[in-house]
C-alpha cells in the first residue's frame, strides 16, 4: 500500500477516489476522471506528498480541459484573496446567490459593547448575525475560538436589542470560513446552534460546493493575475470572475486604471473558465 504525506506532515493511504472527486470538481466527466486517477496511479511513489498529486491532475486534465492551464487550485485562490474587503464581499455575493439581503461591515450595539459584524443576512423571517474566518493558509483549521467569540457576539446582540440598544432582532449566527474547521469547534457549533460553512463542510454544501455550482470563482483563480492587480480589482470591488467578463472593458479600464491589452487577456482567460 502506498501512503501519501498531507500538508501538515501526516501521511494516510492514497485513495483513487479522492483524485477522482478532484477532477469531477473542477467539471471533468466521470470517465476523464477515471482516466486521470489511473495516470496519478501509476505514476505515485511513497510518501508523495498531496501538493504534487494536485499537480499531476492539473497536468492530465489539460488533456481534457485546456482552460485548466489558465487557472490555479480552488482552495489556493481563495486563500489569496484579502480578508478585507475581498473574502468578506466574497461571502456577501454568495449569501446573495442563495436568496438573501446582506448588509456587510456594519457596526451594531450589543447590551455591553459595541460589535463591528461582517454581516448582517436577511431572507425571510431570518435575521443572522453572519461571522467571516479567512486564512492565508489554506490548510489551517477554524478553531473553537472563532465559534466562542461569535457566540459570544451573537448573545450581546440579542440582549442588545431586548434592551432597545439596537433594532435587529438577530435569530441565527452563521459562521463561514475558508478552511476545515476543528471537531471541537463542529461541536460547540452544533451545540450552540451556530451555523456554519467551511471546506469541505457541511459535506453537501460546503464553500467548495457552493463555488462550483454558481461558478463562483474568485478573481485570484486566474493564474496570471498578480498581486497589484489583484488589489486593483479588489478596491474597486470586484472579487469574482463572472464580474470580470460582465462588465464593460471601458468601464474596467476606467476603474482599475489596468493596460487595455492585460485587462483583456484576464477577460479572455476568465471567459475560457466560466464557460
Amino acid at each position: 500500500m502506498l501512503y501519501v504525506t498531507k500538508f501538515d506532515g501526516r501521511k494516510q493511504p492514497f485513495e483513487k477516489s479522492k483524485v477522482i472527486r478532484t477532477c469531477l470538481r473542477m467539471h471533468a466527466t466521470p470517465e476523464q476522471a477515471r482516466k486521470v486517477a489511473d495516470k496519478v496511479a501509476k505514476n505515485l511513489y511513497d510518501g508523495i506528498s498531496t501538493k504534487k498529486i494536485l499537480r499531476m491532475i492539473f497536468t492530465y486534465l489539460k488533456e481534457y480541459k485546456p482552460e485548466i492551464k489558465h487557472q490555479i487550485d480552488l482552495r489556493e485562490a481563495i486563500s489569496m484573496l484579502r480578508p478585507k474587503p475581498d473574502f468578506e464581499l466574497f461571502i456577501a455575493f454568495l449569501l446573495k446567490s442563495e436568496g438573501y439581503e446582506v448588509q456587510h461591515n456594519q457596526i451594531i450595539q450589543g447590551k455591553c459593547i459595541d460589535h463591528e459584524i461582517d454581516a448582517i443576512a436577511r431572507k425571510g423571517n431570518e435575521t443572522v448575525y453572519v461571522e467571516v474566518k479567512h486564512h492565508f493558509n489554506s490548510h489551517t483549521y477554524t478553531g473553537l475560538d472563532v465559534f466562542l467569540q461569535a457566540n459570544s457576539t451573537f448573545e450581546d446582540l440579542k440582549e442588545g436589542y431586548k434592551l432597545g440598544k439596537n433594532r435587529i432582532n438577530f435569530n441565527k449566527a452563521l459562521v463561514v470560513c475558508n478552511t476545515k474547521i476543528s471537531k471541537h469547534a463542529k461541536k460547540y457549533a452544533e451545540c450552540r446552534g451556530i451555523n456554519h460553512i467551511g471546506w469541505k463542510y457541511p459535506e453537501d454544501r460546503g464553500l467548495e460546493k457552493l463555488i462550483e455550482e454558481k461558478k463562483f470563482y474568485p478573481i485570484t483563480f486566474l493564474k496570471i493575475l498578480d498581486r497589484a492587480n489583484e488589489e486593483k480589482f479588489g478596491n474597486n470591488g470586484i472579487v469574482l470572475l463572472k464580474q470580470l467578463v460582465e462588465i464593460d472593458i471601458e468601464k474596467l479600464q476606467r476603474m482599475t486604471r489596468i493596460p487595455r491589452r492585460k485587462l483583456e487577456k484576464f477577460v479572455e482567460r476568465a471567459k475560457q473558465i466560466i464557460s
